[in-house]
């Protein structure tokens, strides 16, 4: 193993943006892996990584070190040299005004979680697509967070098979209602599309009951997914440990993982 110090580094960028879908000037962060060229003809593939409530853009690199995280697998060659966009979520001008209490009503939570897909889908990854040097298809486009980002990546990322092979939730939370109305295209077929569905939690986490309720309808789906339980409850060392295994499972070609 290299030691810490001798790891090839990426960088971390912040940008600014208007969102006109939200009425916000908006931040996301994005990771390049070491030895990144803007000018080179190589398209790397992309991870989008959302946080969790309360926390902002930056939370995965702050808290969640991913950008150690990704330094150390690709070094090591255990993950395929990627970027990482980690954008600002949640906040809508429904969540503002309603907080968390807006969020457990499943009408407004999902009115909350479309807004949320189109500012990702239509303003971010055009944003990133334009500005870096990233695939644009589905292949080689990935979605992942962390409890309640758990919630919209699973949400967007499912409702999008389009635009999305790989979909992670970790310690998912603000996935209430019927899971019929939320994923209503999501069936055994859907499998034969996903090259990989994790749903994670830890087994001492207040919500994970929830992740098992999910568990179960996917099963009754006929949908392909990997489930993991871990020891831990709902704090970054399970979250940070999940990043680590589920990294390498992407942008591998061929069947599904």
């Amino acid at each position: 193993m290299r030691k810490e110090n001798d790891l090839p580094t990426g960088a971390l960028h912040h940008h600014i943006y208007r969102s006109a879908l939200a009425g916000d000037d908006r931040d996301y962060f994005v990771y390049t892996p070491p030895g990144y060229d803007p000018q080179a003809e190589r398209l790397h593939p992309v991870l989008y990584l959302l946080h969790g409530y309360n926390d902002a853009a930056d939370a995965w690199a702050t808290h969640g070190h991913a950008n150690e995280i990704l330094d150390s697998l690709i070094a090591e060659g255990f993950a395929e040299p990627m970027i990482a966009v980690m954008p600002l979520c949640y906040r809508t001008p429904e969540v503002r005004a309603l907080g968390w209490a807006g969020l457990r009503d499943p009408h407004l939570g999902q009115i909350t979680f479309k807004k949320l897909g189109s500012i990702l889908l239509d303003e971010v990854i055009p944003e990133v697509e334009k500005n870096y040097r990233v695939a644009a298809d589905r292949e080689s486009r990935a979605i992942a967070g962390l409890s309640l980002g758990g919630a919209e990546s699973l949400y967007i990322g499912l409702n999008a098979l389009d635009r999305f092979a790989w979909v992670g939730g970790f310690s998912t939370v603000g996935l209430v209602g019927d899971f019929n109305e939320a994923f209503p295209g999501l069936d055994e077929g859907a499998s034969s599309r996903l090259r990989l569905l994790w749903i994670s939690c830890g087994r001492q986490d207040p919500f994970f009951r929830l992740s098992e309720k999910l568990r179960d309808w996917l099963q009754a789906k006929r949908v392909r997914f990997e489930w993991v339980e871990m020891s831990g409850t709902h704090t970054w060392h399970v979250w940070k440990r999940n990043l680590t295994e589920f990294v390498p499972l992407l942008f591998k070609r061929g069947k599904n993982a």
